[in-house]
């Protein structure tokens, strides 16, 4: 599903305009990154969590010319899907 797809239909859902629905999908997306880039948490029930992982340095090899390299430690976003979330999915 697109963006463009997911605005219209929560459009449909919430009798708002498109223009109101995609400001509102902007506005939590935009309160999201805020919140993993301050290294907080996020949780939804019946969802899921958002959260900030750590990656640790290590060893990789680059698959065009086989020597090997490090790749530096990183932060990467996580979600964890809830019990509830993965039952209904199934």
């Amino acid at each position: 599903m697109t963006k463009a797809a997911f605005i219209a239909k929560v459009a449909a859902k919430t009798k708002l305009s498109k223009a109101q629905a995609e400001k509102t999908i902007n506005s939590i997306v935009d309160v999201l990154k805020d919140a993993l880039k301050k290294g907080d948490k996020l949780s939804l029930v019946g969802f899921g969590t958002f959260s900030v992982a750590k990656r640790k340095a290590r060893n990789g090899r680059n698959p065009r010319t086989g020597k090997s390299m490090k790749i530096a430690a990183k932060k990467v976003p996580k979600f964890s899907a809830s019990p509830l979330f993965r039952k209904m999915v199934k």
